[in-house]
């Protein structure tokens, strides 16, 4: 069943089941009442990535805080999506734009990772978070991807799952068609890694290219931005492998 776009979503923390009451945050509480101004007996709908989806009525409200009434059941909770999405920090707002987009095809977990040319050092899990929920709101999605704190590059290879195919996007690949490479995977478990903005050091894609576990594409003809490349990438992964076949 598809999402109800008719309804404010939100993401809560509480439990969610029929006659249940939920107060929302402060800043949630603020843009429905004085945004999309709702009075007693709106619906809305919420979720928390564990429970489904539910439809709930403002049950309460004062001129600063509102309650809201967990109704009954709309959609129920789906598995976490088991793509893994590498991917190294970039600035603030691009950042926010990668985080966002990655959640909407499909990425069911999100880790950064320190490479020779990241840029930023520092990926704050908190706002990556943010946005998290704030594309899953948005997009009808029940199941919040898991955000997992940096790890250097070194790290992330060995401590590998050698049963899950690391599929990393590769400039300098020797052909502009991601699609062959991609038909020969045979593991059902999947992850991406993208590179910062200045890419892999060439000592980075020989350790890369060097282990079993490990498939490059290229992109096409076109150098691509760090957060095109992630978007490009994950449709093909998703278009050949993943959820839309």
């Amino acid at each position: 069943m598809r999402a109800n776009y008719r309804l404010q979503r939100l993401f809560v923390p509480d439990d969610l089941a029929e006659g249940a009451e939920v107060e929302p945050a402060p800043q949630q509480s603020h843009y429905l009442m004085h945004v999309l101004r709702l009075a007693e007996g709106a619906e809305v709908l919420l979720f928390n990535g564990r429970d489904g989806e539910w439809l709930a009525t403002v049950a309460v409200r004062t001129k600063k805080s509102l309650r809201l009434k967990v109704g009954r059941p709309q959609r129920p909770q789906p598995p976490l999506p088991d793509l893994v999405y590498c991917f190294a920090p970039l600035k603030q707002g691009r950042l926010d734009y990668l985080v966002q987009k990655a959640v909407e095809m499909g990425a069911g977990t999100l880790q950064p990772v320190i490479t020779q040319h990241t840029q930023v050092a520092k990926a704050g899990t908190d706002r990556l978070a943010a946005n998290v929920i704030e594309a899953a709101e948005q997009c009808g999605i029940l199941a919040v991807p898991e955000v997992r704190e940096a790890v250097k590059f070194e790290r992330l290879l060995a401590g590998w799952d050698s049963e899950r195919r690391l599929i990393f996007c590769d400039e300098d690949a020797a052909t502009d068609n991601p699609l062959p490479a991609l038909r020969s995977i045979g593991e059902k478990k999947l992850a991406l890694l993208v590179g910062p903005e200045g890419g892999f050091s060439d000592d980075e894609r020989r350790t890369l290219r060097a282990l079993p576990f490990v498939t490059a594409i290229p992109l096409g003809p076109r150098i691509l931005r760090a957060d095109t490349a992630a978007v490009a990438a994950l449709a093909v992964i998703q278009a050949t492998l993943g959820d839309w076949g």
